[in-house]
């Protein structure tokens, strides 16, 4: 079972890391936790890739649809929230404040939000695919849930009283 999960989360990680496979010891970035499966412990550095790429494949996506007002229309839409990803979570890496880095963050969490919505409409418009974009939607759902759970971590941190109390210790 271990290697099985351990297989599944190299896939995972192999379109963005690009280098390993299931017999090749993963980078230093990864590990081991629970099961004897790996994770990728993602920081700054790593995220800020991470964003770059989205917004790489969110601009080759763009280039590759179809020559039409519809396209064009949420084609730019998409381009300016999906490229906005990126640039706002670098801008959030630079916060003056804990105030000013969830501030910053969610905006990321909206842009984020908002290329879904616009990946959503080119394939329920049948301008693209959705096999085409399966992957690109998943990338931008995991970005998503990584900012979503910083921003809730930061408040945590600002204010720990207003944490959820965890309902065992009650």
């Amino acid at each position: 079972m271990t290697g099985a999960v351990f297989k599944t989360v190299c896939g995972c990680v192999r379109a963005y890391l690009g280098g390993f496979d299931s017999h090749t010891p993963p980078p230093s970035r990864f590990r081991i936790v629970g099961l004897g499966f790996r994770i990728l412990v993602m920081d700054q550095v790593e995220m800020k890739k991470r964003t770059k790429m989205f917004a790489l494949r969110v601009i080759r996506l763009v280039e590759s649809l179809p020559n039409n007002r519809t396209s064009n229309v949420l084609g730019i839409q998409l381009l300016r929230s999906g490229t906005s990803v990126g640039a706002n979570y670098r801008a959030a890496c630079r916060a003056k404040s804990t105030a000013d880095f969830i501030s910053k963050l969610s905006i990321v969490e909206e842009e984020g939000d908002e290329s879904l919505f616009w990946m959503e409409l080119l394939i329920e418009s049948e301008q693209v695919k959705p096999n085409l974009v399966e992957n690109l939607l998943d990338e931008a759902n995991q970005i998503l849930s990584i900012v979503v759970s910083s921003i809730k971590t930061a408040k945590e941190r600002r204010n720990p009283k207003s944490a959820i109390p965890n309902p065992k210790s009650i």
